[in-house]
């Protein structure tokens, strides 16, 4: 297994230099991160980073978004101070999530994606247009949360009456900064609702939904400027975060990628969307890249072991958590793709309940979370190359799991490819480099 260590940190600000800003906010946290071009490399410095998470309101899962917002506003003023001149910046966060507008009012409660809001309304949208049409037209992987779920969830409670716009969570937080509303294409892609084909919005499903159409303009590419915030241009990046992930690897040619944190983003780059049933029935999703599609599955991710360590033992070390995983004998497995995991009440209850087992030490419970996952990522890259004929020796992994050597070591044992793993902010490098281009 390799491990190639980040970029170097910047110190100081130098004359004549362009700099830029990337913003890039996950479910758990946010940073801001300044960029340069220095020998023909992308240097960093991080100058902010906030907590983020949803809050329960009312028996939902919902964003602060009144934080977020002032959160990005104290990351730019934190970055000024060091970087007087910046020349642009970009937001860029998770997908599917967005906020409802009546002209500038914001709609709330603006929900998460872990809300289990859209479950009693999926069999009615699949009544209008079938889970399988809607697949050939979009390429797009089911999942609870998608957009189009959430849309129809609104309008069905009535949320969408009067509702001039909705903006993706990266949109929102820039329009809160410039003033003008843009859709993104990279985001609109998480949706469920991008003709394959034409890769803008399906006007089709559109009218079978009910939706009103006014919400879906014509959608805008990365490198595009939309506007200003304090002189520093406002310019739209990948926005959605593994876009900008995939950006920031850099491969020596196509290979496979995980994007891991939170989810696990597997995927590969293809030239086009795949819809095929092949395709379709291993779930995976097309999303778009930076001219490329990105054929890729989404993976429970590090969220299983986030959350055994609040149920378990919070605040431990994740050093240490590994540590009694690798020293576990316990062989048990689970499903990680479990719609159980998903937003359980315990990570814990709901993995004995998987195993049919409680008589479990600490380390067992997360040997098993990391070993599934490994299990996974093999199911997911064995799909991926029959459908898609491509078959690659090297799997590359970015985000927070790259730094668990205990995981990657199981990856590349269960899967049988070379791991390079790359312990760097890979989605906030991607961000920077759309905008230094």
């Amino acid at each position: 297994m390799h491990r190639l260590m980040g970029l170097r940190i910047g110190k100081a600000a130098k004359a004549n230099m362009k700099y830029v800003l990337a913003i890039d906010i996950g479910a758990s946290s946010g940073r801001h991160i300044v960029g340069w071009l220095e020998d023909g490399e992308v240097k960093t410095e991080e100058v902010y980073r906030f907590p983020n998470g949803v809050t329960e309101l009312d028996g939902h899962l919902t964003w602060d978004t009144e934080a977020l917002v002032g959160h990005v506003k104290t990351g730019i003023a934190e970055a000024k101070k060091r970087y007087p001149v910046i020349d642009s910046l970009s937001v860029d966060t998770w997908g599917v999530d967005y906020v409802l507008l009546k002209g500038d009012e914001e709609v709330y409660p603006v929900y998460a994606y872990r809300d289990s809001r859209t479950e009693a309304i999926i069999p009615e949208v699949h009544e209008k247009m079938p889970f399988s049409e809607l697949y050939r037209h979009t390429g797009c992987q089911f999942m609870t949360f998608n957009s189009i779920y959430q849309l129809y969830a609104d309008k069905c409670a009535g949320r969408l009456e009067g509702v001039t716009d909705f903006l993706m969570m990266p949109e929102y937080l820039m329009y809160k900064l410039c003033g003008n509303k843009a859709k993104e294409f990279t985001n609109a892609t998480t949706m469920g609702m991008i003709d394959a084909n034409t890769l803008e919005f399906d006007a089709e499903i559109i009218d079978r939904l009910g939706l009103p159409g006014h919400l879906f303009p014509k959608l805008r590419q990365p490198g595009e400027v939309i506007g200003e915030y304090e002189g520093i241009k406002v310019k739209l990046c990948a926005t959605h975060d593994t876009g900008s992930a995939v950006e920031g690897i850099p491969m020596e040619e196509n290979s496979l990628y995980i994007s891991s944190g939170t989810w696990s983003l597997l995927g590969v780059k293809t030239p086009k969307p795949l819809t095929d049933e092949g395709s379709e029935k291993a779930n995976y999703s097309n999303e778009g890249g930076v001219g490329y599609n990105r054929y890729q599955k989404n993976i429970m991710g590090m969220w299983l072991a986030n959350e055994l360590r609040r149920d378990l033992c919070p605040g431990k070390d994740f050093g240490l958590i590994v540590q009694e995983a690798m020293e576990s004998d316990f062989d048990g497995l689970v499903d990680a793709d479990d719609r159980e995991f998903l937003a359980p009440k315990s990570m814990k209850a709901a993995f004995e309940k998987a195993l049919g087992c409680s008589d479990l030490k600490e380390g067992d419970y997360f040997r098993c979370a990391y070993r599934s996952l490994a299990n996974s990522y093999k199911k997911a890259i064995d799909e991926l190359e029959s459908n898609t004929g491509i078959t690659c020796d090297t799997l590359y992994i970015v985000g927070g799991g790259a730094k668990n050597a205990f995981l990657n070591r199981l990856t590349e044992e269960t899967t049988g490819k070379k791991v390079v793993a790359l312990p760097i902010e890979a989605t906030a490098i991607g961000n920077l480099k759309i905008q230094l281009k």
